[in-house]
């Protein structure tokens, strides 16, 4: 299988220009900095991706808005200084977002909406004509995570549309795509043969949901105060999964599952390995993390497994998160085993 070279080993700057707690120039100042970029390349990773929301970057109305480009200008420019390449992605846009915390939003429409789907493809159009110069360490990465799995061909036409729109700018960036089911790797198999080969096939990875996820707020019957340890014994996770809720059981329920370790990674990954080396694409995962509730040994125990599939099939990803957003490698809670963390980033 093909590596995405230059994006081996990154980290999110999730809530920063997406998802963020505060809209005044002091937090977009102040959240990241050059600082952050320097820390993360003394790290040893090669990338950041950076989330952004498309009202950063334009106004209901599809008008530019040059502050969300000022920020994205400014990475640039610190990432070409650490030697790092970094990854656009665009976090939500005009008519659909993923965000489970926005409630009574038809998360199909914008894939059925021909007037949607052009404000996107116009939005990314401006993207490329200001950013094609950077193709040697800027990527695109066209919207995070689609939600349903009912729209999985209508997902495929718009974004084969939006790649034949962006060669016209952008003839040599790498463009990264992923399937449906909040981009979960079971999805990757679903996504057409690349246009060509500098599109790049992509998921995520918070599985096993009831380990990643565990105390988190946003799930639905999830338990505030609930603690699981990993590795575990697969029966103890089913039962435990299935006590609480539907979709904290998901990959967890593949037959041919029989542990809770590395070798499920190994199960879980294999239809997307396939479909990547079958179409000549490399493979990426542009999210993966443990929330920071989770026990720190297990969280090491995690990270370790994850990190050796990735070695293994030569699979680029970026941690989530670099700071804060529940997932925040950087917060205090990680302070006792942060310099293991980071050998299995």
């Amino acid at each position: 299988m093909r590596k995405f070279e230059g994006y081996q080993k990154g980290i999110n700057l999730g809530g920063w220009l997406s998802q963020y707690n505060d809209t005044t120039k002091e937090y977009y100042d102040t959240f990241i900095t050059e600082a952050d970029i320097r820390t993360i390349a003394s790290w040893g990773l090669d990338h950041v991706r950076v989330p952004v929301d498309h009202l950063m970057l334009e106004d209901e109305d599809g008008n530019p808005i040059e502050k969300g480009f000022f920020y994205l200008d400014q990475c640039i420019e610190w990432c070409k200084a650490a030697g790092l390449s970094m990854v656009l992605d665009m976090h939500d846009t005009h008519g659909y977002t993923f965000d489970p915390l926005v409630k009574n939003i038809d998360r199909e429409a914008f894939f059925r909406d021909p007037d949607l789907q052009e404000h996107f493809y116009r939005l990314w159009e401006r993207i490329a004509e200001r950013y094609a110069k950077d193709r040697g360490m800027l990527a695109f990465e066209l919207l995070n995570e689609v939600v349903s799995p009912a729209i999985a061909e209508e997902w495929n036409e718009i974004a084969e549309q939006a790649i034949k729109r962006l060669r016209v700018l952008a003839p040599e960036s790498y463009i990264i795509v992923g399937g449906t089911r909040y981009n979960n790797v079971i999805s990757v198999p679903e996504l057409r043969k690349p246009y060509d080969d500098h599109v790049v096939y992509n998921f995520h990875c918070y599985e096993p949901m009831i380990f990643t996820h565990q105390s988190a707020y946003w799930v639905e019957g999830m338990p505030q105060d609930f603690v699981l340890e990993y590795p575990g014994e697969l029966q103890d996770y089913r039962t435990k999964a299935h006590s609480l809720t539907e979709v904290l059981g998901g990959a967890i329920d593949i037959p041919s599952l029989t542990s809770i370790g590395p070798d499920f990674f190994e199960i879980l990954f294999a239809p997307a390995l396939k479909a990547a080396e079958e179409n000549n694409a490399p493979l990426y995962c542009g999210e993966y993390g443990v929330i920071d509730r989770a026990p720190l040994n297990s969280v090491v125990n995690w990270y370790r497994d994850i990190h050796g599939i990735f070695e293994k099939y030569g699979i680029g990803r970026a941690a989530w998160n670099y700071k804060e957003k529940d997932f925040g490698i950087s917060g205090a809670h990680y302070d006792p085993v942060r310099e293991e963390l980071i050998r299995q980033l």
